[in-house]
């Protein structure tokens, strides 16, 4: 009896065994996404004409910190890039000094694919500024990937009801009205472009992160603060803030409603946020062509192009050849808004 009762057991076991192999054939042919199957599967649906792909996990190093615009944008990146390749890639935050720690972190690594920069022309400012002695040149430019507006100016509506009162207000108290920014960032030297073109004086003053100008704001402590629309929208909405106007050519899809300064008889245009990724200067053009190929499929994918609008930033691809180019105007331009006043 008791070897009848052994051999069934055997039996069961081996019956069982069976199932389990036939299943995870049946996952590893089908790309179950419940499988580990799923990331090999994702990864023969990206195209690319490069050889070179990830070995391990991808650091994408952000100059800010956690909520912002420019993390929020590299972490949708980060998800559908290991959606479409299985490989992993984290978004690693270092904000500090203009955007010089983290820069300094990517030009330090091994140029092999694994670790680059995704910010918008950070490392020009920082230059420009003096905090460093490189610009965008230090890197290997490699795609952009998607598109803020220039920072729009918001103030507080009990203050001021629109530019022109802001404007009159300035001129009446020369010096006085505080601009909230951070000294030698892209938000000062657009706030000096504007004190030229509106012929106002304004008192900028350091006021560190995003949540720190906002706080700022809603106390009254200060009068005027360039910010993302995804920064400022809820305050809008609330009442809280009010726009002056856009710095760009022509209004943007993302604030349709909002007026540029053009439109108001104030000449200011000021380079948009284009979030690009900046690798170690010896990287491979393969390497390069890769991440071309991953952004392009990316933006195809409806989802993953909903997503980029979902938080307030419009896909654009530009190739690193076509964004080498963008970065050599942008650092141009605000090199000659900081030369004309020095």
């Amino acid at each position: 009896m008791k070897m009848k009762r052994l051999i069934a057991l055997v039996l069961c076991l081996a019956l069982a065994f069976c199932l389990v192999a036939c299943s995870d054939t049946a996952d590893a042919n089908t790309g179950d996404a419940s499988g580990d199957a799923s990331g090999d599967a994702s990864a023969a649906a990206f195209e690319t004409t490069s050889t070179w792909k990830p070995e391990g996990t991808v650091s994408i190093v952000v100059p800010a910190g956690a909520g912002g615009n420019t993390d929020l944008s590299a972490r949708v990146f980060a998800q559908y890039a290991k959606e479409l390749t299985g490989a992993d890639f984290i978004v690693v935050n270092a904000n500090g000094a203009s955007g010089s720690v983290a820069a300094n972190q990517v030009l330090e690594a091994a140029p092999d694919g694994m670790t680059f920069l995704y910010g918008h022309t950070l490392v020009n400012v920082a230059n420009i500024a003096g905090i460093t002695d490189y610009n965008y040149t230090a890197f290997k430019l490699g795609p952009t990937f998607a598109k803020d507006p220039a920072q729009q100016l918001y103030v507080n509506p009990e203050k001021y009801a629109d530019l022109d009162a802001f404007i009159e207000a300035a001129k009446a108290n020369p010096g006085q009205l505080q601009a909230v920014t951070e000294v030698g960032a892209y938000t000062y030297y657009e706030l000096l472009a504007f004190q030229k073109q509106a012929g106002i004086e304004l008192k900028l003053v350091d006021g560190g992160s995003n949540s720190d100008k906002i706080a700022a704001m809603l106390s009254g402590s200060v009068d005027l603060m360039p910010g993302s629309y995804i920064n400022c929208k809820d305050y809008l909405e609330s009442g809280d803030f009010t726009c002056l106007g856009v710095p760009t050519e022509n209004r943007s899809e993302i604030i349709p409603d909002i007026p540029t300064f053009k439109e108001q008889g104030i000449d200011l245009v000021y380079p948009d946020c284009d979030f690009s990724f900046y690798f170690p200067p010896e990287t491979s053009d393969d390497v390069i062509t890769y991440y071309e190929d991953l952004v392009q499929a990316i933006h195809a994918d409806p989802e993953a192009a909903e997503a980029i609008r979902g938080v307030e930033m419009t896909p654009y691809y530009l190739s690193a050849e076509e964004s080498a180019e963008n970065e050599e105007w942008m650092y141009n331009t605000i090199k000659e808004i900081a030369d004309s006043l020095a």
